[in-house]
């Protein structure tokens, strides 16, 4: 397991040696005690799995009370991947990283509880599997618009995207109610 820090306090990048051969490859992706290790205070309650087409972005989505740590992983094809510090008291507070993500390079991404996350699907079918430190709650999740300008992700889009109805209707970070965020 190699572990690469980031711009953001707290979220880094884990890769797994990956073991090929004319059969394929073979990579563990998850070890219980290397995680517990890594990250002492966090337990996984749940998987979550994304199928997604070409040019989607999905998010920046958060939870406010109940905020979700994840560890996100492509399965198949290719994302541009999107971690936002939501945490008040960070000094990265307001700041992203952003990291392609694909089936080929086999990374993983911490995204600590406090943090927005998105991204961008590159590639048609693409599969993102990601496990979380909390519960999803429908009633707590909020989302920040995917192209707020104080952010300023620099996407790599080449047409335009395709968004769903809820996350359009998400709100600009200048104008986040943030007392609440851990």
């Amino acid at each position: 397991m190699e572990i690469t820090k980031t711009n953001l306090k707290d979220c880094f990048v884990i890769s797994f040696e990956v073991y090929k051969d004319k059969r394929g490859y073979f990579q563990e992706t998850y070890h219980k005690k290397k995680y517990d290790c890594l990250l002492p205070k966090f337990k996984f309650v749940q998987d979550n799995l994304s199928f997604s087409k070409k040019n989607v972005i999905r998010g920046i989505h958060f939870q406010i009370k109940k905020p979700q740590g994840k560890l996100v992983r492509v399965v198949r094809g290719k994302v541009f991947d999107v971690a936002v510090d939501l945490r008040p008291n960070s000094k990265t507070f307001g700041e992203y990283f952003s990291i392609i993500l694909s089936e080929s390079n086999q990374y993983q991404i911490w995204i600590p509880p406090g943090f927005g996350h998105g991204f961008l699907s590159l590639e048609n079918k693409t599969i993102l599997e990601y496990k979380c430190t909390n519960f999803y709650d429908p009633k707590d999740e909020k989302c920040i618009i995917w192209n707020d300008k104080k952010i300023n992700i620099k996407w790599p889009l080449k047409n335009k995207p395709v968004i769903s109805h809820k996350d359009q209707k998400g709100i600009s970070f200048s104008n986040l109610n943030l007392i609440n965020l851990k």
